[in-house]
């Protein structure tokens, strides 16, 4: 290079402090073999006049992604030779590289513009910026605003590991470009099992959205969706836009196709639209909505179908939950659920969960809490869904219900509680005409209850004395129906209990499978004492026989809900055994049960009074045995018949992530209000290749020898993409099953296209854990 005679002072100054280093100039002297003295002395002028700027660049922040300071960044500029005039053009070439912040690039040949601060370059491109790597034949760039473009490049983005190809790139500035005749890909390697293919792909890189228009997306070389418009996920932020739609089959609707929409409102609020086809339905409508804030919470979904074909009626449901915090002491929400027909979870639910759910609450509640107490006041009603062949009871609403709660521990030795709640009972006339005499009336319902105890707790052993008091005051409506009540319209009842608690513990040392662990035995006894008082004639709003398992041995009520209290005089005795690691981590739970009458109930809920002595006796086992195997099992024995009442026996093994099977059994022997149940479940995710995963569960009825629900299909993972086929056959009434089949292809990177099975698989299979999943779940 050949150095002009007027560079002065203010030259040498734009060019060093724009990054060119004592060693790059050092490397244009050597190639025109200029004498030594001469670099010397430039390097100590371009020292000099630098200083202030040096100064000024080392208070700088440190480059980060942020493309707003990056024309504030210094610039370094080399090659084997330079030529032209520093201070309005350089002409460089062989090994040029030129870095500004996070942009870098390499080429064979490039011009450089002082002024414009734009470069030209040609042969062998390579840019890097911000990551994002091109490759191509010609380049032009302006250093400070980022815009310019690359022809015939290859590109990869560093946020999702994309990579394609392209005529040529614009690049708009640091954050947008848009790519011409080319193609998008999050696979690796020359030739991709999937990618997309558009005429112009937009890449924003600021707001991590790709948009891309004429757009066809090949898989295995074969187009498989072509759209005039679509957008897609730079990373895994949220974006507003069309979906990828979704494709299935039921046995009801037949072939149903959605193309949702999604806005993404705000960082903590969206919306989704979702219009479906149904083709032997209609066209159904659907939105769904979600927001969470700091102090709020909640989604509302709302589905319409305006002429169903099959029906000739107008069909939706509606499912709205919100939570919010007002003050520290203040809160408040509501449950809101409805559905136009019976027969609309059945017809429309894709899930066990959804099909089964026949008793949909309306809820809207408000709390108050204070440091040793809390208020609520709530209003409940209910849609009941009926199966034909099931009919069930309407529960009755609570319009209102008002609770009061206090209570503190440790008071001089003593734990207090004081308890009250008011309640208005109403069910409409239709319903209340259904119902038996003793359950035909609305009324309000007062209850009272406090208690107090005194625990002794000790190393080894523990005594707690407990006293309360059940007050309860009705004030009834006239009954309805032609049939009258002879409960009178004002009722009170008030019964003290007495209860006491005492246990001991032992432990010792000893093996599980062959470690060092801790055995404990603990025995325990439970007595209680209530006093009989007739209530045949009190209403019935909410009591039922509670379900009789381990905990309810140690309940002072052998009932739910507030209408009746039961007489006791009875003791519960029980045995609990535990292995436990030195870490304190149960391995194994060991327990059995039975309550003694030492005085016969009186209190029922109907006219029968049972007189038996004792209780069921009850059997129990469950544990984490090892880090893979997990047991759990219940039995209960009825002594008095010499017979099982029910058993449970469940297992499930993780011997590693993506891998899971589980087992149970289930019976219940037939009674008056139960019929009789004897049900296999299995259900697992296992690999059966390398990349290929069988999904299945299956519900089996033993009495009627027939599948009550199953579940079949594959995953299979590639290294950018993931197939599902899943078939699912659900009951949805007694008499009525449905039928669905789930395909899903996933791009990694790009979109999900067909019908989503995860929710089913989720419910379906306990410890189910989706094949892309990186978290291992213990």
């Amino acid at each position: 290079m050949v150095v002009s005679s007027h560079i002065i002072r203010d030259s040498i100054q734009k060019i060093a402090c724009h990054g060119y280093s004592p060693l790059s100039l050092m490397s244009w002297h050597t190639v025109t073999q200029q004498p030594q003295y001469r670099f010397s002395i430039l390097a100590a002028a371009i020292a000099l006049a630098c200083l202030p700027m040096l100064a000024y660049a080392q208070g700088l922040p440190n480059p980060t992604r942020s493309r707003a300071i990056e024309e504030n960044q210094p610039s370094e500029i080399s090659a084997e030779t330079m030529t032209g005039r520093p201070d309005r053009e350089l002409q460089l070439d062989n090994k040029v590289e030129i870095r500004r912040g996070q942009t870098a690039i390499k080429a064979d040949h490039a011009l450089y513009l002082q002024v414009e601060d734009e470069v030209t370059a040609s042969g062998n491109v390579w840019i890097k910026r911000f990551g994002d790597l091109y490759q191509g034949e010609q380049l032009k760039l302006n250093m400070s605003s980022g815009a310019g473009y690359v022809t015939h490049p290859v590109y990869r983005l560093e946020m999702n590991n994309a990579q394609g190809n392209a005529q040529r790139i614009d690049f708009e500035n640091h954050e947008r470009a848009v790519v011409r005749q080319g193609t998008y890909s999050t696979c690796e390697g020359p030739d991709p099992d999937w990618y997309l293919e558009a005429d112009t792909l937009r890449l924003d890189t600021g707001r991590d959205v790709g948009t891309a228009s004429k757009a066809v997306v090949y898989f295995k070389g074969v187009p498989i969706m072509g759209l005039p418009l679509m957008s897609f996920p730079l990373s895994d932020a949220r974006k507003s836009g069309v979906l990828p739609p979704t494709i299935g089959a039921t046995s009801k609707g037949g072939l149903e196709l959605e193309l949702p929409y999604y806005f993404n409102l705000a960082p903590n609020r969206d919306l989704t639209l979702f219009p479906k086809i149904i083709s032997r339905r209609g066209l159904q409508l659907g939105a769904e909505g979600r927001y969470l804030g700091q102090s709020y919470g909640g989604q509302t979904r709302i589905e319409v179908l305006p002429n169903d074909q099959q029906t000739n009626t107008t069909r939706y449901s509606l499912a709205s939950v919100h939570n919010q915090t007002l003050t520290p002491s203040l809160s408040f929400g509501w449950n809101l659920n409805r559905a136009s027909d019976d027969n609309y979870p059945s017809d429309f639910a894709q899930t066990i969960t959804a099909s089964s759910q026949r008793l949909l609450p309306r809820d809207v509640y408000t709390n108050y809490s204070g440091a040793y107490w809390n208020a609520s006041a709530r209003a409940t009603s209910y849609q009941l869904l009926q199966d034909p062949l099931l009919p069930l009871a309407l529960p009755f609403g609570r319009l209102p219900q008002l609770n009061f709660h206090s209570g503190r521990q440790d008071v001089e030795g003593f734990d207090w509680a004081f308890d009250s709640e008011f309640t208005r009972f109403y069910l409409p006339d239709e319903e209340l005409v259904k119902r038996i005499a003793n359950e035909r009336q609305r009324g309000d319902r007062l209850v009272i209850n406090p208690q107090i105890s005194y625990p002794i707790i000790r190393p080894g052993y523990f005594i707690t004395p407990k006293l309360s008091l059940h007050a309860t005051s009705y004030q009834l409506d006239a009954p309805t129906g032609s049939l009258p009540s002879a409960a009178p319209s004002t009722l009170t009842r008030t019964l003290p209990t007495f209860s006491l608690d005492s246990g001991l513990m032992f432990e010792r040392d000893t093996t599980f499978f062959g470690r060092a662990a801790t055995q404990t035995l603990e025995p325990r006894l439970f007595y209680v004492y209530t006093p009989f008082r007739d209530q045949s004639l009190y209403p019935n709003f909410d009591s039922a026989e509670a379900t009789f398992n381990y905990p309810q041995l140690f309940s002072e009520n052998r009932y739910s809900g507030s209408d009746r209290i039961s007489d006791a005089n009875q003791i519960t005795a029980a045995l609990t055994s535990r292995y436990l690691d030195p870490n304190g981590t149960e391995r194994l739970r060991l327990s059995l049960g039975q309550r003694y009458y030492i005085s016969v109930p009186r209190v029922t809920l109907n006219s029968s009074a049972s007189q038996e002595t004792r209780s069921d006796l009850l059997l129990a086992a469950s544990g984490r045995v090892t880090n893979a195997l997990r047991l759990d099992s219940g039995v209960q024995y009825s002594v008095n018949q010499n017979s099982l009442s029910s058993t449970y026996v469940g297992a499930q093994w993780l011997p590693s992530p993506k891998k899971v099977l589980n087992a149970e059994y289930r019976y219940v022997s037939k009674s008056s209000s139960v019929e009789l149940l004897k049900q296999v479940k299995l259900s697992g995710q296992w690999p059966l290749a390398d990349r290929i995963y069988a999904v299945g569960r299956v519900s089996y009825s033993l009495p009627d020898r027939k599948l009550v629900d199953s579940l079949f299909g594959m995953e299979y993972k590639a290294d950018c993409w993931i197939f599902r086929l899943v078939a699912q056959r659900i009951t949805t009434t007694t008499l009525t099953a449905n039928s669905t089949i789930f395909i899903q292809l996933e791009l990694s990177g790009l979109s999900k296209l067909g019908s989503n099975p995860l929710e089913a698989l989720r419910q379906n299979i306990p410890g189910y854990q989706p094949v892309n999943d990186p978290v291992v779940r213990n």
